[in-house]
């Protein structure tokens, strides 16, 4: 991966994060929302934050469990913004726009897992 790449990826996540604090903005505040915003709010931002330490990671293992854990998140973003579609329905268009966002990454980090499994086995 080249550091154009890397770079690409660590904007895209940041840019993905700052777009899931906007929307958490949006979502109208009430008991069942309230909850399902923060944990939005933890699995949105925490994707490019994790992939920040994979990047620098001190290891190929370290590597490998920090990219692991921005694939959970963006696949638990994506749970977090169907949940709140329907907590807040008028709201369900941005989430879905959200939600195909949170897909990308977590296609790619998956991709990415393969890969280094791939080449762990060719050692």
């Amino acid at each position: 991966m080249s550091n154009d790449q890397k770079y690409d990826l660590e904007e895209r996540t940041a840019k993905f994060g700052e777009e899931i604090v906007k929307f958490s903005k949006e979502v109208p505040q009430n008991s069942v929302t309230r909850s399902l915003i923060s944990q939005l709010v933890r699995s949105g931002t925490s994707i490019g934050a994790n992939y920040c330490e994979a990047d620098d990671a001190e290891s190929r293992k370290d590597f490998k469990h920090k990219i692991g854990i921005c694939k959970k998140e963006s696949r638990e973003t994506k749970h977090w913004l169907r949940m709140i579609a329907v907590a807040s329905p008028n709201l369900k268009e941005k989430a879905r726009i959200l939600w195909n966002e949170a897909k990308e990454p977590n296609l790619i980090f998956n991709a990415i897992i393969n890969s280094t499994k791939k080449k762990d086995q060719r050692k």
